[in-house]
């Protein structure tokens, strides 16, 4: 079967951190995830907006709490989608680090048939989002589910995802913690450097300061990089424009061909667990 934009659907789950994507792409879909503070339970970027989020999460003195979307939630998008088009893709958060893909597994199963396929994306964030607009600039030339398999497969080896946080708090109270729980001595100043390896929450290293932090993303973006058109970039930050901006002119700089696809805010739930003061760094050379 020939998958294309108008007879593909993608849907993706909150944690792309990419809530305009229906508004890019009339074939995409967004569930969210829930955020609880307390009694109060929210959609994420449905029910509260990332800036909200961070002035309850400053003014709250207990961690809120997240929680994945029911296979109802994903089922009501599939039934939705399922009349219009022929193949819907559902790209979900790692599975290790969320039961969100499992409720989209219940969910297709749910509707039946073989319309839905559910892929674990095996990352988060920006980083998840690229990865749709691959795909999606796969459907606009027309693809398959099998080169769809093979570049989700390429993606997972070749993308490169870097963050750093204030503070491993949100991570280890959150228990997404992962590999990372060895630098959680807080050490004053100290910026650990981490990435997501086969869904796990990894460290590459720890510096000192926001000024070496910065200067390790710049030195693995050009190691590991051509300044080509086929250079996608992505940005995420939690309340820290400054770090965005920063990593903007990096890019403009060092790579002037590569193409920033996306910059965005962590939302209520991926903030939850990294905190104030993140910097989410993505790249993938895209050789479509």
């Amino acid at each position: 079967m020939k998958l294309t934009a108008e007879n593909t659907a993608v849907v993706l789950d909150s944690t792309a951190d990419f809530p305009d994507a229906p508004e890019r792409f009339p074939n995409f879909r967004v569930v969210p995830l829930y955020v609880r503070f307390g009694d109060e339970s929210f959609r994420d970027y449905v029910d509260i907006t990332p800036d909200r989020f961070y002035e309850k999460l400053a003014a709250t003195p207990q961690l809120p709490t997240t929680s994945q979307p029911t296979p109802g939630d994903f089922l009501a998008v599939f039934e939705e989608l399922a009349p219009s088009y022929e193949r819907i893709i559902s790209l979900q958060i790692s599975s290790t680090l969320s039961g969100t893909y499992a409720s989209a597994q219940q969910a297709a199963e749910l509707l039946g048939g073989d319309k839905v396929r559910v892929i674990d994306s095996r990352t988060v964030s920006a980083s998840l989002a690229m990865l749709a607009m691959n795909i999606q600039r796969r459907l606009e030339r027309g693809t398959t589910d099998e080169e769809v398999d093979e570049h989700v497969a390429r993606y997972a080896e070749g993308h490169k995802l870097l963050f750093t946080v204030n503070t491993l708090e949100y991570l280890a109270k959150g228990g997404r913690i992962g590999r990372a729980a060895a630098l959680a001595g807080n050490l004053l100043n100290v910026k650990p450097i981490l990435t997501i390896r086969d869904g796990e929450v990894v460290p590459l290293k720890k510096v000192r300061g926001n000024h070496k932090a910065f200067a390790a993303f710049r030195d693995l973006f050009e190691e590991t990089t051509t300044d080509t058109a086929t250079l996608r970039v992505g940005i995420a930050h939690a309340v820290a424009p400054d770090r965005m901006e920063a990593l903007r002119k990096l890019v403009a700089h060092v790579r002037p061909q590569a193409q920033i696809e996306i910059a965005t805010t962590l939302g209520a739930v991926v903030g939850t667990h990294a905190g104030p003061g993140t910097a989410g760094f993505f790249w993938y050379d895209d050789l479509v």
